[in-house]
């Protein structure tokens, strides 16, 4: 069997209705790429030199890094499975969003320095918040748009 050959065979595998990167799902898979480089990089670098400054802020950055990264895995391998994972990965990080908001909104010295999911995700345009919300909704209309199994 070539190459070509297994690459066909995996992807006769997956029935069009499994694949979640195709119209919206491609800006979702883009704008979540965008968050993992900007939450890992940032939670490296603080977690690097200035761990001691604040230790919940710069791990709880590091764990959206890591949500996010899982959301986008998923999103590109597709599938019931990946799908569902991806929805509850969403489900959770919607939850870190707005507890870590409210949290840092009514006390600002549990955090001495930002996270990505702290006032909302004021530092990062809000995405932290809308993006869940547009995936969540993404993730279950691709469900509806699968082909019921008989």
């Amino acid at each position: 069997m070539t190459s070509g050959e297994g690459e066909r065979s995996a992807m006769e595998e997956k029935p069009a209705g499994a694949r979640l990167i195709s119209g919206p799902g491609i800006l979702l898979v883009w704008l979540y790429g965008v968050m993992v480089v900007g939450a890992v990089s940032r939670s490296v670098y603080q977690i690097a030199t200035e761990f001691d400054r604040a230790p919940l802020a710069y791990s709880l950055s590091a764990v959206a890094g890591v949500v996010y990264g899982f959301i986008t895995y998923s999103l590109v391998r597709g599938g019931e499975k990946a799908r569902r994972a991806a929805l509850a990965c969403c489900v959770a990080e919607l939850a870190g969003v707005l507890t870590v908001g409210t949290w840092t909104l009514l006390d600002q010295s549990a955090f001495p320095d930002a996270t990505v999911w702290s006032d909302y995700g004021r530092g990062y345009v809000f995405i932290p918040v809308l993006l869940p919300l547009s995936a969540m909704y993404w993730l279950r209309r691709a469900r509806k748009q699968q082909p019921q199994a008989a």
